[in-house]
């Protein structure tokens, strides 16, 4: 089973959260923040959105930079994904 996203929708695997910090103290994870950092894993084809041409910009395998409070958190086969709309996608990060 996977994910297939509809539309301007893209699925996307958060990293791990930080559990030390740079200068070595230990984070309980209830302290520890949530990256805003994923992994693209699945893009919808874009289209028609909303009356509004859309062009799908970001591609699988892309690391991405997402809005805070953006998507949904979906979890499948006790894997835990963010389905958010490409314009929730702040920049791509190329190394």
């Amino acid at each position: 089973m996977k994910l297939v996203p509809l539309g301007d929708r893209v699925v996307l695997k958060q990293f791990e959260a930080e559990e030390t910090t740079k200068s070595g103290i230990i984070l309980t994870s209830k302290t520890q923040e949530k990256p805003l950092e994923a992994e693209v894993i699945a893009v919808g084809p874009g289209g028609m959105v909303d009356g509004k041409e859309v062009t799908m910009q970001v591609k699988v395998g892309d690391k991405v930079i997402y809005s805070k409070y953006a998507g949904n958190e979906v979890k499948l086969h006790d894997e835990e994904f963010i389905v958010v709309k490409q314009s929730d996608i702040l920049a791509i990060v190329e190394e």
